[in-house]
């Protein structure tokens, strides 16, 4: 974890800090010293990062400063921390990464990814509250409490105007039947709101909010109905 305000360094800006070359430093691997600061990133990852006033201050034989023990929102969380987060396996971030709730936000350290950890809690948050090792949402099927599910519903077409009913019910764990009723009321909310407000007709407005012809068409003829009873 990069906790907040604070620079992560991988080995070769590692071995720029301590004023070595590449070759000197992978012949003397000098972070392998017992005295040297441990590693910031996760346990088991692949990619090592440290902390960058630590080793500025080992190389100039000065204390190391302490890293914040609090969370804070800014801190910086690789996929396996985000996981913990989220309580999910680290291959389902994986997969979460492309959603623009994630990938508009993604910090690459070293090559590394990392996400803010508000920015993560906000997905979740957005999803449902994740739980099990499969990321679905505590209790599964319909246990997504009645008030909160169009809101839910509401989050995920905020990242993804193309979501499919699979997708709701894979991160909210509601039934198939459940997600299309409430996909097609939400985008037929949308599209009668946009056929106010712009003065145009059902498919231009679903076209306008990104809505895919096959996901659509449902909404689009109830869309047509609420304009018509306003």
């Amino acid at each position: 974890m990069i906790r907040a305000g604070r620079t992560a360094v991988g080995r070769r800006e590692l071995a720029d800090a301590l004023g070595m070359t590449w070759p000197t430093f992978r012949r003397l691997k000098p972070h392998d010293a017992p005295e040297f600061p441990a590693p910031v990133s996760s346990e088991g990852a692949h990619t090592l990062l440290w902390d960058l006033e630590q080793v500025e201050a080992y190389r100039s034989g000065k204390p190391q400063p302490f890293l914040p023990e609090a969370e804070d929102d800014g801190d910086l969380l690789d996929r396996r921390e985000a996981a913990l987060v989220l309580n999910v396996k680290p291959r389902s971030i994986d997969s979460y990464k492309t959603d623009p709730g994630l990938a508009d936000h993604v910090v690459v350290v070293a090559g590394v990814e990392h996400w803010p950890r508000n920015v993560v809690r906000a997905f979740g948050a957005a999803r449902g509250t994740m739980s099990a090792p499969n990321g679905r949402p505590t209790g599964s099927g319909d246990m997504v409490p009645r008030d909160l599910l169009p809101g839910r519903i509401a989050g995920l077409l905020d990242a993804d105007p193309a979501v499919t009913a699979a997708h709701a019910v894979d991160v909210l764990g509601i039934a198939t039947a459940t997600a299309q009723k409430h996909l097609q009321r939400e985008r037929a909310a949308r599209i009668a709101a946009r056929m106010r407000t712009d003065a145009i007709g059902a498919e231009e407005a679903a076209d306008r909010l990104g809505y895919p012809p096959a996901l659509r068409r449902i909404a689009v003829k109830a869309a047509q109905q609420l304009h018509e009873s306003h």
